[in-house]
């Protein structure tokens, strides 16, 4: 497996193999509580699919098996040496060079002017009212995490993803007082 070829699931699983082997369930809890899960998909079974794969690619090993109760055995997974320089590898890629991920938003906005003036300023405040709503939820999961002593670092990604919705939302309400004061001239379609 390349570095290219890791999904942000894997990355975030190998990393969290840095700091110490553990099974994927509770890999999956950390991102919970980290708040990861609002940046990485993530589910029980797919974390446990991308274990698969990186086991396969010899990124991770198997540390050891255990039981509790009538539970079903749980493989303890560890990082290996390649899997290190792949994370850190593709880590350094991200990180330093901009990626356009092609979001559908900006897509629609180019093609707006296909819809009635009204419409567009009813869909955009509807949009607006999501995005306030998401920021106001954010926050105080980010404050408890926080107070329960998450370190900063890895709350990092949660911050970022706030910070930009927030200047997402500066934006569309600028963009929106300019299609109501007719600033920006909207076509007329038949």
């Amino acid at each position: 497996m390349s570095a290219s070829a890791l999904t942000p699931l894997a990355m975030s699983a190998l990393a969290m193999l840095v700091e110490r082997p553990m099974h994927p369930y509770e890999m999956y809890r950390l991102m919970v509580d980290r708040y990861a899960h609002e940046v990485v998909k993530v589910k029980p079974g797919t974390l446990y699919h991308a274990m698969a794969r990186m086991a396969d690619a010899e990124l991770i090993e198997a540390a050891g098996t255990d039981r509790e109760g009538g539970r079903p055995e749980r493989t303890t997974y560890r990082i290996t040496p390649k899997g290190v320089r792949t994370m850190q590898e593709r880590l350094r890629g991200l990180l330093a060079q901009p990626v356009n991920e092609y979001p559908s938003f900006p897509a629609a906005l180019g093609e707006a002017h296909n819809l009635p003036r009204e419409e567009v300023l009813e869909l955009l405040a509807t949009r607006i009212a999501t995005l306030q709503a998401r920021v106001d939820e954010s926050r105080p999961p980010l404050a408890a995490a926080a107070a329960r002593g998450v370190p900063e670092a890895y709350l990092i990604d949660h911050h970022f993803v706030v910070d930009m919705t927030a200047a997402e939302l500066e934006w569309l309400r600028e963009l929106v007082a300019r299609i109501e004061n007719k600033e920006l001239e909207w076509p007329s379609r038949p």
